[in-house]
């Protein structure tokens, strides 16, 4: 009768005293091995269509998404994400890029302890038109949203440093709203007693979650 392999993974192995039989060898053996290799499909429907009832510790590669994810005996997780270029975020009137010469605004998906995460990089400028004047297409800075994969499941509100001049305040909020726009949280009128209008922010460093 078939043994099994000697790593513990209960791969069955033809016994010299089995009948021969090679299509029961092939399918034990690619019954066995193929389960524990990096599978591969489309997208997690398409994995999830393949195996409706995983095993913990089994890896599927997603080519649509780029994820490497596993199977922890619950869900399935995203272990690492590939490449992902930046993309330029397209800004309403009354916004500019290289907000203290920080660099153009732009966002990027990334794999951060397991989770997908949107990271952004660069600078605004920041105006206050109006008298008195206050922050431009009130606050948000987005001319269109940005794509589903970019956008969190609920409001996320991140911290970002911004100018000192014409501000009693060194930070405002970057908030990352559930439709895909982004908005600055924390500005003034220009005739505000604490008045803060700081003509730039920085986006650098900044991360939400999806």
């Amino acid at each position: 009768m078939p043994t099994t392999d000697s790593y513990g993974q209960g791969v069955q192995i033809a016994s010299l005293t089995d009948a021969p039989n090679l299509a029961t060898l092939a399918q034990n053996l690619a019954a066995g091995l193929v389960p524990r290799s990096n599978l591969r499909y489309a997208s997690a429907s398409a994995r999830n269509a393949a195996i409706p009832s995983p095993a913990a510790g089994m890896v599927a590669f997603l080519t649509t998404e780029k994820l490497l994810t596993i199977f922890d005996g619950i869900a399935w997780v995203v272990v690492a994400a590939g490449t992902s270029a930046w993309t330029t975020i397209p800004l309403a009137s009354g916004y500019t890029h290289d907000g203290n010469s920080n660099g153009t605004a732009q966002y990027r998906i990334v794999n951060l302890f397991g989770e997908l995460t949107v990271m952004l990089q660069g600078g605004l400028n920041l105006t206050y038109p109006g008298s008195p004047g206050n922050i431009a297409n009130g606050g948000i800075i987005t001319n269109t949203a940005l794509p589903s994969a970019a956008r969190p499941g609920s409001l996320r509100t991140v911290s970002a440093a911004c100018s000192a001049s014409n501000s009693s305040s060194l930070s405002l909020k970057i908030d990352a709203q559930s439709d895909g726009h982004l908005k600055v949280i924390g500005t003034s009128s220009t005739t505000a007693s604490d008045r803060v209008t700081p003509p730039w922010v920085s986006l650098n460093g900044l991360f939400y979650s999806l």
